[in-house]
């Protein structure tokens, strides 16, 4: 964490990404400093950290704190943020509660600054992709041998991960630094952005590293959720021929859960309940947070609800995102929430047209979304831990960089003009750059 920080505060702003991000990943979330009474983990002083040197930039004109300025997407998430912190408050009254929602505070809406900050610009965006290879071909190494040491060798470093290997249904699910789940989640994620950094070309070995040590890690981490967000990943890319018409995949999708509602003999939520890719998945658990969810409506809308472990047994493991923020947000906070990823979806699906015709630029921006769709699928089986929230801000950054990159290029007509006349263009300087080489 030290080396981090120092690097952090030193080294040029388009490469500090690099630091950060492997110090986050590889640090258990248990890590923490105590002072004065108040925990802090080593993922909130990192956090801090750059905050302290956003605090303290001073950059020119034309190079603001954010690429593009606070834009609607950041703004979501500001939203998102800020009404947690509120409204969870409101709903226990104790300083406490506070305390943790501050806490909490840091490692969202403070994370989100962070990684914003740290990806100003399209170069940064590809340091970032490429700094995530390394952290799965370390993370998936460490988790395929604990399957055959059964140590995991961040247990030494403490921090609420156990030596002793994890095992369910008689399989070993490894744990790696970020856990069974979230590091498998994490890497599942990640594979269209290592399928994009292979398109490029120019990095094709670290996108090996990353493919191989991501698939390591779900397959060693042996848990439903993963292999889930990982499905998700692989099907967005397959829907790659279908881009021009997703519009009609996406009513299709609607009228089939309908139909299912009317004939099925459960809800449409209840097929929730039937996957179980691994074995051991308790499928039946998130379900029922669902459907508890929806039932007791009026009991958490205002201002979330303190007692939901009452709805039954295991009730209180809240291992289903949207549910986890409902209940401890209240309806404002869950909408805030849907809307991030509405957003973003609306970003990336601009951005592909505005690029229309250059086939790089488009596989770029349907790797962003394939990626984004499978945080959507795996929101259903897990909570974010400060871990996983890093992971999508990064995304969530990478694609306000990459949807304000593809505003700043003037659309090509049926007969482009020649370089002299984007040129003299006012408001174009550089267009005469493919969107891959620009700077913005």
């Amino acid at each position: 964490m030290l080396i981090a920080v120092v690097l952090i505060l030193t080294i040029p702003r388009k490469k500090a990404i690099a630091p950060f991000l492997l110090a986050f990943f590889t640090i258990p979330m248990g890590q923490v400093l105590v002072l004065a009474d108040v925990h802090f983990t080593m993922h909130q002083i990192l956090i801090l950290t750059v905050l302290a040197r956003i605090a303290a930039f001073r950059g020119s004109s034309s190079e603001g704190r954010f690429a593009g300025g606070f834009n609607a997407l950041d703004r979501m998430v500001a939203l998102w943020s800020l009404s947690a912190l509120v409204i969870f408050s409101i709903q226990w009254m104790d300083m406490q509660a506070l305390i943790r929602s501050l806490g909490d505070l840091i490692q969202t809406l403070g994370g989100y600054v962070a990684v914003r900050f740290l990806i100003p610009d399209r170069e940064a965006l590809w340091r970032t992709v490429k700094v995530l290879a390394p952290i799965c071909a370390i993370q998936g190494a460490f988790m395929v041998s604990e399957q055959f040491t059964h140590i995991n060798v961040f247990g030494y470093l403490g921090g609420g991960v156990s030596i002793a290997a994890t095992t369910r249904e008689g399989h070993i699910r490894s744990d790696g630094a970020m856990g069974s789940l979230y590091g498998g989640v994490f890497a599942g994620a990640s594979i269209p952005l290592f399928l994009w950094l292979w398109e490029e070309g120019k990095s094709r070995l670290a996108a090996c590293a990353g493919l191989a040590g991501a698939t390591a890690m779900v397959i060693a981490g042996h848990a439903s959720t993963a292999w889930m967000a990982y499905a998700g990943s692989i099907l967005g890319i397959c829907l790659w021929p279908l881009r021009k018409g997703m519009r009609l995949v996406r009513w299709g999708i609607v009228a089939s859960l309908v139909g299912l509602h009317l004939v099925m003999h459960g809800p449409v939520w209840s097929l929730i309940e039937h996957i179980d890719v691994t074995g051991g998945s308790s499928s039946f658990h998130r379900y029922m947070l669902v459907d508890n969810c929806i039932r007791h409506f009026g009991d958490w809308w205002l201002l979330g609800y303190r007692y939901y472990n009452e709805w039954g047994w295991d009730m209180y493991d809240l291992c289903d995102e949207f549910v986890g923020v409902a209940l401890t947000g209240g309806l404002v906070t869950l909408v805030c929430f849907i809307a991030i990823y509405s957003r973003s979806f609306g970003a990336i699906g601009t951005a592909r047209k505005q690029v229309s015709g250059d086939r790089g630029q488009e596989w770029f921006f349907w790797c962003l979304g394939s990626s984004l769709f499978a945080y959507v699928v795996a929101s259903f089986g897990i909570g974010y831990n400060s871990h996983l929230l890093m992971a999508w801000f990064s995304l969530l950054a990478c694609i306000s960089v990459a949807a304000f990159g593809a505003r700043q290029v003037t659309v090509r007509s049926v007969e482009a003009p020649g370089q002299e006349q984007f040129a003299s263009a006012p408001g174009v300087a550089g267009t005469d750059l493919p969107l891959n080489e620009a700077r913005t």
